[in-house]
């Protein structure tokens, strides 16, 4: 922890640097990916303070959405669709997730009901090889049923519909640093 306390002290000391984020946000892009501390969206895409919106969920769930009982997710999709405009959505997933593992596996998830509980947002259950610790496979036919539920929630079909918004889906290998996209045409995950 101390390390990140010290970087805290030092981070504060360099206003000038950071003055005009203090006038709005306008980032063009919503990033949904997994709370996994090996993901760091802003080390992926290069992005600064202010030009990537996130919503960081375990294994990158999109909750269905559900006009009578908000959620978190709802809220922040909504905000960066409507308020913010964003153009573009990216849905990352990644290798060695334990959520997407644990759902190819199949593992007893009784000692934590609220991951349980959570996981079951991710029907339908990931494809993939429960021997494979990279659960490449299990992840991106995750991301790509993310996709299929942001779909459903009125404001990104508005927008897809207009034609002001695009979709991604996006693989992230932890071991190397390597980002694949989803190309619909081949239905395949290939380098950036």
């Amino acid at each position: 922890m101390q390390p990140l306390i010290d970087n805290a002290r030092t981070f504060g000391q360099r206003p000038e640097e950071f003055a005009e984020l203090a006038e709005g946000q306008s980032p063009q892009v919503l990033f949904i990916t997994c709370s996994d501390s090996r993901v760091v969206p802003a080390l992926i895409t290069g992005a600064r303070p202010g030009e990537l919106f996130e919503l960081r969920t375990a294994g990158n769930i999109v909750p269905p959405y559900a006009s009578g009982h908000p959620t978190g997710e709802a809220a922040t999709i909504e905000y960066a669709v409507e308020v913010l405009g964003v153009r573009d959505i990216v849905v990352c997933g990644h290798s060695h997730c334990g959520a997407v593992g644990a759902l190819v596996r199949g593992d007893d998830l009784t000692a934590v009901p609220a991951v349980r509980d959570w996981l079951a947002h991710a029907t339908p259950r990931p494809a993939g090889a429960a021997e494979d610790p990279e659960v490449a496979e299990g992840v991106q036919s995750h991301v790509l049923a993310q996709l299929l539920r942001l779909r459903s929630y009125p404001c990104v079909e508005r927008k897809l519909t207009e034609g002001r918004l695009d979709l991604h889906a996006w693989y992230y290998e932890v071991h190397t640093g390597a980002v694949r996209t989803h190309r619909p045409q081949t239905d395949t995950f290939e380098a950036l």
